[in-house]
């Protein structure tokens, strides 16, 4: 196969979780520009749709919270279109990055959501790809599943309050990373790949002196952008790494390697 043709998605098919967030416009776009069937699900259909009629996928509402939900979707997507040839994890619940001092409940309920769905998810969608012989899965982390919190990033700012701070989204981020060499170990036979993008601080006009600090902390001197992370996702998603598993991949324009 020529390189360049071994980027294209076409004839493949794809589940987003997320789509139209911060991360999943993008993620969406780069998917459908790549030429792959893309079906992107969450809870907000609405939204959902509104991002669909730009990108091109279609929107299906999916409840992480629910086994049933998830079962539905998957099935949906493999009745329409046959198969399903990438999984993109990139739906997340913040439901209780409040405090650490809150009750075991508190922290229960988004771990149910950011954990528990991910490897019923990941399970129901590997069966499919079992069949296939072949699959690719894409796990959206965070450089705060691989590094603790700074506070110089946070200096003169109220971002971020270190007395409060919650650990819960550090944990479930640390923990995807190894949920996805420990899925890539048990689907390799099948010829089913699982990666995991760990991204950087997001412009999202936060207040300057995060801006200018947080970039201060990259080698590159800026936050990521609306284009950063398509690359890399077509990359893992497409033949072009048929020979990569199990890796942990940081675009933070070299944050964590400082």
């Amino acid at each position: 196969m020529n390189v360049m043709e071994s980027f294209s998605l076409k004839g493949k098919v794809a589940l987003l979780t997320g789509g139209a967030g911060l991360y999943g416009r993008q993620l969406c776009r780069a998917l459908c520009e790549a030429g792959a069937t893309v079906y992107i699900a969450s809870r907000n259909l609405e939204k959902l749709q509104a991002e669909a009629e730009k990108s091109g996928a279609t929107a299906l509402r999916l409840d992480l919270d629910s086994d049933e939900s998830i079962a539905s979707v998957v099935d949906e997507i493999v009745k329409r279109s046959g198969r399903i040839d990438i999984l993109v994890n990139n739906a997340v619940s913040r439901c209780a990055c409040g405090s650490w001092s809150e009750n075991m409940d508190y922290f229960d309920r988004s771990l149910h959501t950011n954990a528990s769905s991910l490897f019923v998810l990941t399970k129901r969608v590997a069966e499919i790809m079992k069949k296939q012989r072949s699959g690719s899965i894409i796990n959206i982390g965070s450089y705060m599943g691989l590094l603790g919190p700074d506070p110089t990033n946070y200096t003169g700012t109220e971002m971020f309050d270190f007395e409060k701070a919650s650990p819960i989204y550090f944990y479930e981020k640390g923990g995807m990373s190894n949920f996805t060499r420990f899925a890539a170990s048990v689907l390799g036979h099948w010829n089913i790949r699982v990666n995991c993008i760990a991204p950087g601080g997001y412009f999202n006009h936060q207040p300057e002196a995060f801006v200018r600090q947080y970039s201060a902390h990259t080698m590159l001197g800026r936050l990521a952008n609306d284009e950063d992370l398509k690359g890399l996702l077509v990359f893992l998603a497409s033949d072009a790494s048929a020979y990569i598993t199990g890796t942990v991949i940081p675009a933070d324009g070299g944050y964590t390697a400082k």
